[in-house]
């Protein structure tokens, strides 16, 4: 026989998570536990039921307030926009790159065709 009546501990039980719906955290044994004045053992020897179902609405995740959730939102989907916006203009940049250092070739190229076509000699050739 329970030390406690679980219609009780039932009422104390919903109490609590309202309590905890509220406040946005976890429901505990143990918290229930001492409310109703009773050790961890010896309350879960006695409402393995209760246990359980505290236990499920342990795992279940907490849901952040609605501002919270919509600033959540919104800075997921501007990081998301950020992370697009850099994979775009990282492929600029390497596109940049190379033209640069195709354009630098060419210049070489033509040059060298120039001095050979006018005839010029370096300088430094000559020594």
């Amino acid at each position: 026989m329970s030390p406690v009546p679980e219609a009780l501990v039932r009422k104390k039980l919903d109490a609590m998570l309202a309590r905890c719906e509220e406040e946005k955290r976890r429901p505990s044994v143990l918290a229930l536990a001492r409310e109703l004045g009773m050790s961890n053992t010896t309350f879960r020897r006695n409402f393995p039921d209760v246990t359980a179902e505290i236990s499920r609405q342990r795992t279940t995740p907490v849901s952040p307030a609605a501002g919270a959730r919509n600033e959540l939102d919104r800075l997921a989907f501007r990081n998301s926009k950020l992370r697009r916006r850099n994979h775009e203009l990282t492929g600029q940049l390497k596109l940049a790159v190379a033209q640069i250092q195709f354009l630098a070739h060419r210049a070489a190229q033509l040059e060298q065709a120039l001095e050979t076509q006018a005839n010029v000699t370096n300088i430094a050739d000559r020594r």
